[in-house]
């Protein structure tokens, strides 16, 4: 019988920030859980959007042409190509959804290694 995924046991699974968890998949996505605290590196996207729903916590995504603030329970999609910088200033709780394989940090050399949990 096929199991439902509860994010909330997920994400209690590891406690390390900016390292995104993959717990599924459809259509050639990853559906990861990651936590994050502090302020990530400026990055862009060329090919893909930059898809952020907020579970727990508040962040701001910085981007050249002005911020975008989410709270729980809010999505917001950076355009691909969008120069952009994740902030938390406390521990925030993320479900991003993306092609596989996408670096996180728009950069394979750079990226987060992404395991399966």
């Amino acid at each position: 019988m096929p199991e439902s995924i509860n994010l909330a046991e997920k994400l209690a699974m590891f406690s390390e920030h900016w390292s995104p968890k993959i717990v599924g998949s459809f259509n050639g996505h990853d559906l990861l859980v990651v936590k994050l605290k502090g302020e990530f590196v400026w990055h862009s996207h060329p090919d893909t959007d930059d898809f952020f729903h907020v579970l727990k916590g508040r962040l701001k995504i910085e981007m050249r042409d002005g911020d975008v603030e989410l709270w729980p329970g809010e999505i917001y999609v950076v355009p691909k190509g969008v120069e952009h910088r994740p902030v938390a200033e406390e521990e925030v709780e993320l479900l991003l959804i993306e092609p596989a394989g996408t670096p996180n940090t728009g950069d394979p050399e750079t990226a987060a290694k992404k395991t399966a949990i």
